[in-house]
C-alpha cells in the first residue's frame, strides 16, 4: 500500500501561484510513476500532469503545458505540482495518485490521496 497526503492548495487570485506537493509514505516512492489530476465542481476528473519513476519524462495536458510543472524528489518521497499563471479555470480539487512503473495519462492509477482544493478567483 501506498499512502498520500497532499498540500499546498488554498485560494490565490487570477495570475498568481501555487505550489501543491504529495508526500507518499508506505512503499519505496522511487518505484512509483505519480500523477495529478483535477476536478472541478460537477465535472470529472481529468489528468494534469503526470512524471515517470527517475523523474526524467514529465508529461502535461494541454491546458496547462507551459504553466504548470510537475518534479520529484525522490529523497524526500515527495511529487510537486508548481501551477504559475493560475486562471480561474484551474479551480478544482487536485489529486495525486501512484502507479508503478509504467507512467500513463489516464486514470489508471493505483493509489490516490484525499485532494486539496485550490480556487483561483478572478
Amino acid at each position: 500500500q501506498v499512502q498520500l497526503v497532499e498540500s499546498g492548495g488554498g485560494l490565490v487570485q487570477a495570475g498568481g501561484s501555487l505550489r501543491l506537493s504529495c508526500a507518499a509514505s508506505g512503499r519505496t516512492f522511487s518505484n512509483y510513476a505519480m500523477g495529478w489530476f483535477r476536478q472541478a465542481p460537477g465535472k470529472e476528473r481529468k489528468f494534469v500532469a503526470a512524471i515517470n519513476q527517475s523523474g526524467g519524462m514529465t508529461y502535461y495536458a494541454d491546458s496547462v503545458k507551459g504553466r504548470f510543472t510537475i518534479s520529484r524528489d525522490n529523497a524526500k518521497n515527495t511529487v510537486y505540482l508548481q501551477m504559475n499563471s493560475l486562471k480561474p479555470e484551474d479551480t478544482a480539487v487536485y489529486y495525486c495518485a501512484a502507479r508503478g512503473p509504467i507512467v500513463v495519462v489516464t486514470m489508471d492509477y493505483d493509489y490516490w490521496g484525499q485532494g486539496t482544493q485550490v480556487t483561483v478567483s478572478s
